[in-house]
């Protein structure tokens, strides 16, 4: 009977909390999402299994060294513990991940037509915004909010998975299981978030404006331009020059033309592997004490709403600049400024094709969706500098 005890006492189920059972359907649930619904699956199905793993009581998958009651150390941590902190803490899987995304981007689009540049510099007005919001409902007493996890919050309007766990990894790494899963699940939820908001503000002759077809990219351009955009973020902002360098080094390799087994690893073998772990790093950082709580629904819906901010803002920003400029520009472009590529661009041409069935807007959408990526890194480098 008392081995019977004892083997009740060390299973899962005597051990398991009320909790660890709520954050274990929550990562069946992420699960469903990734699976039927196909949200963002590449990530959020590691990310849910490390989220059942690490809410299983006793397996030894802790997240975090374990103590007694009397402060003696019981486990140094479990494999979701090394996985954290060697990839994820370190900033190693997101700077990974970028170089590969980097490999994967053309940036002959934003070259052709420069000036939608500006498009993806204003969609990262959603960021700054909610800042200022987490920092007002802080101030207010609604939520409680510090700077740090205010400005990691914000960067999930960026619409980048990778840069919002990288600044909240350094920033705030107590949220960063609410701050990864807004930001790819409103990555995910992009053909539904945008459209509504898209032609809220635009007419049905706007969304129809054809725009003219984009000139040649020269190679020696689309080599020069990442070199460019590298040293001169590099020099005015260090912060932001790990994530832009594996960006641009990434590209590089991709429109060098030498190196083609390397860009071919970056874009496919290299991520992939990265991306588990990080999936299962993010996972780690759900457990019942960290994520079931009200601020978690606070950064859920500050996610939400610095996503619809960014991509009004672009949509405004491209109306404004057609009142100064000859060539007319589809105002739905500016909407893929945030940086779900090539998602949000898929968007903005869809919608487009809806006006106009001659309309399309792809590659031009493509020029702001990258510009995007480039803002979201810069802005979280501001945020870097200035919090930390």
């Amino acid at each position: 009977m008392e081995n019977l005890n004892i083997l009740w006492s060390d299973s899962g189920i005597a051990q398991l909390t009320f909790g660890q059972a709520a954050m274990m359907l929550v990562g069946l649930i992420l699960l469903y999402l990734a699976i039927r619904k196909g949200f963002e699956p590449l990530l959020l199905v590691p990310i849910a299994i490390g989220t059942l793993l690490v809410n299983v009581p006793g397996a030894g998958f802790e997240a975090a060294p374990v103590y007694d009651a009397a402060g003696h150390l019981t486990s140094p941590g479990g494999m979701m513990y090394y996985i954290y902190e060697g990839g994820i803490a370190t900033g190693l899987f997101p700077l990974i991940i970028f170089m590969g995304v980097g490999a994967m981007t053309d940036f002959g689009p934003l070259l052709a037509n420069p000036k939608t540049l500006l498009l993806g510099a204003a969609a990262q007005f959603g960021i700054f915004a909610t800042v200022l919001g987490a920092v007002s409902l802080s101030h207010f007493g609604i939520l409680d909010f510090t700077i740090n996890e205010a400005a990691s919050i914000g960067i999930i309007g960026g619409a980048d998975g990778p840069t919002a766990i990288f600044v909240t990894s350094k920033l705030a790494p107590d949220i960063l299981g609410a701050v990864a899963v807004a930001a790819y699940s409103y990555m995910a939820l992009v053909p539904i978030i945008q459209p509504p908001i898209m032609r809220a503000l635009t007419s049905e002759s706007e969304r129809a404006i054809k725009m003219v077809q984009l000139r040649p990219v020269s190679k020696t351009e689309k080599i020069v331009f990442p070199l460019l955009v590298l040293m001169l973020v590099a020099m005015v902002l260090p912060s932001a020059a790990p994530l832009l360098g594996m960006f641009c080094f990434g590209n590089l390799m991709r429109e060098a033309g030498v190196v083609d087994r390397l860009s071919d690893t970056a874009q496919n073998a290299l991520i992939n592997i990265v991306t588990i772990f990080l999936g299962l790093g993010v996972g780690s950082k759900m457990s019942a004490d960290k994520f079931l709580n009200w601020e978690t629904l606070g950064i859920l819906g500050l996610g939400a709403v610095a996503f619809c901010i960014g991509t009004a803002s672009g949509v405004l920003l491209a109306k404004l600049m057609n009142k100064f400029s000859d060539s007319p520009i589809n105002p739905l472009i500016g909407s893929a400024g945030v940086s779900a590529v090539p998602m949000a661009a898929r968007v903005s041409n869809k919608v487009g094709l809806e006006a106009n069935p001659h309309n399309h807007l792809l590659m031009h959408a493509m020029g702001p969706n990258v510009a995007g990526v480039i803002g979201s890194a810069i802005a979280a480098g501001v945020m870097i500098s200035m919090v930390q």
